[in-house]
This record gives C-alpha cells, structure tokens and sequence, in this order.
C-alpha cells in the first residue's frame, strides 16, 4: 500500500455541542477510500467541551491505522468561520476538504474531491445530498435548498495557498450563513478558478427543527447585508438582485394600517389592513403549495407568514446599521 510523507488533504470539520452528530461525520471520514496516510482530520471545536475532546481522542485510539485525527479548541473567535479558519491554518497538507459535523460523506468523497483538483484549480464545489420526504413541509424544502447551492462549506475543497491569498474566512459572520458565498467571492475576485465536483458527494440529513424555527432563523438576513455590502456585483450576479419586495410591500401595509389606526384614519387602516391580509394569503399559498398538509405544517405556516416578512426587514435594516449602509 501506498504511504504519503505528508497528507495530500486536510478534512476541516467545525463543530458546536453536538457530539452526537460529529460521531455520526467522523465514522464516515474515517472510513474514506483514500489511504490513511494520504489525509488528516481536524475537528474544530468552537464551544470546548470535554465530551468532543474525549469523543476525538476515543476515535483516534480505537482506529490505530486510521488517518491522523486531530482536536482543536477554538476559543479566540465564536462561529463556523473562525473555528474552520484554525483548522486550515493548523492543517499539514496543501489542500483542506471543508464539511460540517452534521454530514455524512460518502466513501469516495476525497478521492473524487482530489481527482477534480488535480490540474490546478483553486476551489471546487462538491455535490449535497438532501434526502427529503414524499410531502416535505415547508421548512424542509427550505432547508434542502442547500443542495442548489452553488458554493457550500459544507462539501468544498480549497488550496491552502488560496486561503492564504484571500485571508481565509471573514469572521464577521458569526453564525453558519454566507461565510461560503463570501470566500467564494473573494476567490473569483482575486482571480481563483473555482470549478465543480459533483463526484464528491456529502449526505446532508435532514434535522428535526423546532416549530417555526424560521423565525429565529431571520437573524441571519443580517449577514446577507454584510455579503453585498462587500461584493455587490457578484452578489446581484449569483444570489439575487433586489430586495424581498413582497415581504416590503407586507410590513408597509401593516406599518400603515397600525399608523393609521392610532392616528384615527379608520379607512386607511381597514384598506392597508385589508391589503396586508390579501398579500399574506398570497404568501401562504404560495409557501403551501406543493408542502405537506399536516396540522403542524399548517400552523407553522400561518404563524410564520405572518412574522417573518417585517422581521426579514427589520433585520436588513440591523444589518445595515452594523456593517454599513449597503441594502441587498
């Protein structure tokens, strides 16, 4: 059998408190078909805790030929970017294989990820696999959208010496949103080839979310504001153009219906109430269609229509009193 001096790749894996979930990854990063020696995994523990800690070192002990498995406590920064940023920067092999505790690759993910990078390329994109249910819910659909995604750090392999040339992750986004879109941009813009791996397959289960997780979830639209405000023009090239003006043209008829209601303009209020009320129901039937009809999904439709668009701007307009005035 082959034996490599050094690895050829460093698989990155970020994890916060679910050891449950990292398990899961590193059964099936340890058992790539690529040779042991060839590659090293790196868990980034971006909240330490002794049971990763311990979960680390009982893998590596109970698999004596396996690859290098390695732990490293995050604590300079808070979020998947810083935590994959002291991974790349402590890994020993020119290329990373970016995934997230809560995948599953498959067997020959490495070897299909260095096949496609073998001429040079900077990046490349690997391929996600979402399994849904027959009548998925409409959070689910949402969540498996991931799979379109064009760059995710969930299954992506980047040369070390591109990182190195961009600065890596910008840790600004402190949560698992547009981190990857903008080291994607920042490698297109420093003139990086970023190519597609499809061959390079992550599983990505479906979790179970609370109800109406899309509500908590608006926080991240914040990140979005910091993406266009750094790349504007790839921004509008490759994620969208303008902004959500079904979800501004919702919260104005609510805003006006609420002002005019105190101010007592009872007729403006109960037209901009009415006009809230036949874009929601627009909304809801558009989010409906095609989704599960079950009790929950129904509720958690109906609350969420009705929340999330003011809250989608509201947290557009944060984003932009905290990293700038640029809007998407």
């Amino acid at each position: 059998m082959t034996t490599f001096p050094r690895p050829l790749v460093s698989v990155v894996i970020p994890t916060y408190g679910r050891p449950d979930l990292l398990e899961r990854c590193l059964d099936a990063v340890m058992a790539q078909s690529l040779p042991a020696s060839a590659y090293e995994v790196i868990v980034c523990d971006d909240g330490p805790s002794e049971a990763v800690d311990a979960l680390v070192r009982r893998k590596s002990a109970g698999m004596p030929a396996g690859p290098a498995l390695r732990y490293c406590a995050v604590r300079a920064t808070q979020g998947p970017a810083g935590a994959r940023n002291a991974g790349w920067q402590m890994a020993l092999a020119p290329l990373i294989a970016f995934t997230d505790d809560d995948t599953v690759p498959t067997r020959d993910w490495l070897v299909n990820g260095l096949e496609a990078m073998k001429d040079g390329a900077g990046a490349a994109a690997g391929r996600i696999v979402m399994p849904l249910p027959e009548r998925a819910t409409d959070s689910q659909r949402d969540a498996a959208r991931l799979q379109q995604a064009e760059f995710v750090t969930a299954n992506c392999f980047v040369r070390v010496e591109a990182l190195r040339a961009v600065g890596g992750f910008d840790e600004r986004y402190t949560i698992a949103w547009r981190e990857d879109s903008d080291l994607h941009f920042a490698l297109l813009e420093r003139g990086f080839e970023v190519i597609r791996a499809d061959a390079a397959v992550v599983l990505h289960p479906l979790r179970d979310a609370p109800f109406a997780a899309g509500i908590g979830s608006q926080r991240k639209i914040m990140f979005d504001v910091l993406l266009y405000r750094k790349y504007p023009k790839l921004y509008r090239q490759r994620i969208r153009a303008h902004w959500p003006w079904l979800y501004l043209a919702i919260s104005a008829c609510l805003i006006v219906a609420a002002v005019s209601f105190l101010a007592g303009r009872h007729g403006l209020a109960l037209a901009a109430a009415l006009a809230w009320l036949l874009l929601s129901t627009f909304l809801f039937f558009r989010r409906l269609s095609g989704s599960a009809p079950t009790l929950r999904n129904l509720g958690e439709l109906l609350l969420t229509t009705a929340v999330i668009p003011p809250l989608s701007i509201y947290w557009r307009l944060r984003g932009a009193s905290r990293f700038g005035p640029a809007l998407p």
